[in-house]
């Protein structure tokens, strides 16, 4: 973790709302880490990354509870590190993210969390029985933030989320492209995940060394996810994002511009679990969503945008992404936001 790194005031309410009845108390937690509470009140405020940890982990000790009194029965103290324990045996993420999922069913009563496999999409749902929505929505993404970012420790890498819905509508955050991927909506009704099922099929690369050293690091580490910014893949990726899509390189030509060959640096890219046409189609839906959020641009001019030749094919690929047509897409924005 950089010093630099840092957590959107939002995320410590889900921690902070067991205190919500005690300010009292809850502000001399914040003091107590380093935190002023006069930022609980600025909605854009953000808060060190380290001090984030420090409150993460003083409120589960004041609170016996590793999931911060957001379900009634909770996670009593060492529950995290059992659950990671088992997981670091299995072969691959499919079993792993499994066996997560049911471990945690051991201790929560009220959520729930199950997976489902649709040919290339694989799809975390969380179905809850918690009525208040406020507790709600704390609850779900808390629930999310804990199996997404196992689910990247256990790969040793990010992965990438194609689509995000939580079911009860809240403040956008700064943070949500990082934790939750390009394609995030609030207040859907459902609460769920979407990723390439590619991805569980990697292999579970942590041991127990490697468990001891993540569960010192765990908070941050949960919310700011794996990062590998130095990563062939991630340089990439930055590297598409700054350029127009009519000037991408081809693979051979990033390749020379690395000094490597061509089969070096796929092979590097395959060690990542991504490829050169993975990390494109990546750009060119992060692209995408980001335009129709904006809401300036015509479809058709979106679609050249993200490189696509004719409007019709980024209708069939945005449909393929999403499920709907683009314009569908961008009038459930504009009801969400209304609402």
């Amino acid at each position: 973790m950089r010093d630099s790194d840092s957590v959107a005031v939002y995320f410590l309410d889900a921690m902070l709302h067991a205190l919500r009845e005690q300010p009292e108390a809850r502000d001399a937690r914040l003091r107590g880490v380093g935190i002023d509470p006069a930022l609980l009140g600025q909605a854009q405020a953000r808060v060190p990354a380290k001090a984030f940890a420090r409150l993460w982990l003083d409120m589960i000790s004041a609170l016996d509870d590793e999931f911060f009194h957001l379900d009634s029965h909770g996670m009593p103290l060492g529950s995290f590190a059992l659950i990671c324990r088992g997981l670091i045996h299995e072969p691959n993420l499919e079993k792993a993210l499994r066996q997560c999922l049911n471990s945690f069913a051991l201790f929560l009563r009220d959520l729930r969390g199950t997976l489902t496999l649709r040919g290339s999409r694989a799809v975390i749902s969380v179905q809850s029985a918690i009525a208040d929505p406020l507790q709600r929505v704390y609850a779900e993404e808390t629930y999310l933030i804990l199996v997404i970012g196992l689910l990247c420790w256990l790969a040793g890498q990010r992965v990438v989320i194609h689509r995000t819905e939580l079911a009860v509508a809240r403040p956008a955050q700064d943070d949500d492209a990082l934790l939750w991927g390009p394609d995030l909506r609030l207040g859907s009704g459902r609460t769920e995940v979407e990723l390439d099922s590619a991805w569980l099929r990697l292999p579970v690369v942590q041991d127990v060394a490697g468990l001891k050293t993540f569960l010192r690091s765990a908070p941050q580490g949960l919310v700011i996810r794996v990062r590998n910014p130095l990563g062939r893949a991630a340089q990439i990726y930055r590297q598409l994002r700054a350029c127009p899509h009519g000037h991408w390189p081809t693979l051979s030509a990033l390749a020379q511009q690395q000094g490597i060959s061509t089969s070096t640096l796929r092979r590097q890219l395959e060690r990542e679990g991504r490829s050169y046409q993975q990390i494109k189609d990546e750009v060119r839906r992060a692209q995408a969503f980001e335009h129709l959020r904006e809401g300036c641009l015509s479809i058709a001019e979106i679609a050249t945008q993200a490189g696509f030749q004719e409007p019709s094919a980024f209708h069939r690929a945005f449909k393929k992404w999403t499920g709907q047509s683009p314009g569908a897409y961008r009038a459930r924005l504009i009801n969400l936001e209304t609402r």
